[in-house]
């Protein structure tokens, strides 16, 4: 549930009134993720072709990516007319969201790479969806308070 002191703009009527800050947070959020997939591209192959080496190889870097470019701080949770709580996203849509929570199942299938390179893969996932959660449930403390940036800051740690 929503605990934020929400911004005009989240009915059809008012114009949505963007946060302090949140054009440059979700530029960083952007080139975080591109930093993410450009890590995961360099790391091993897989020595034999396979479902999973073409999910490292290709899907999971374009979700990163798609994931951290699409944030979105007007995908809050919110009331829908009827009055009915609806469930933000933070901009990340089903089937990225979907690859992304897979990931924690399928980096065990890519034995070719270190526990340690597994983990950070882990972790780099884990940090795209929190993001979104984050975004969904209290955008405004998410942009104006630094939480994004330091979730990139994490992301970067995990890479390096």
């Amino acid at each position: 549930m929503t605990i934020s002191h929400l911004p005009a703009g989240y009915t059809d009527d008012v114009p949505y009134e963007p946060w302090d800050g949140e054009e440059e947070a979700l530029a960083a959020a952007a080139a975080a993720g591109r930093r993410a997939a450009a890590w995961i591209r360099s790391l091993p192959r897989a020595p034999a072709p396979g479902p999973v080496g073409t999910w490292h190889a290709g899907e999971l870097p374009d979700a990163i990516e798609r994931a951290t470019a699409s944030l979105d701080p007007q995908e809050c949770d919110r009331m829908d007319p009827d009055g009915m709580m609806v469930d933000g996203t933070g901009g990340i849509d089903e089937e990225t969201w979907s690859k992304l929570a897979a990931v924690p199942c399928a980096v065990q299938g890519a034995r070719w790479l270190t526990p340690d390179q597994q983990i950070r893969i882990v972790a780099v996932a884990s940090l795209g969806t929190g993001a979104a959660r984050l975004l969904a449930e209290d955008p405004g403390t998410a942009i104006t308070t630094g939480e994004l940036s330091r979730m990139w800051a994490l992301l970067d740690h995990a890479i390096a």
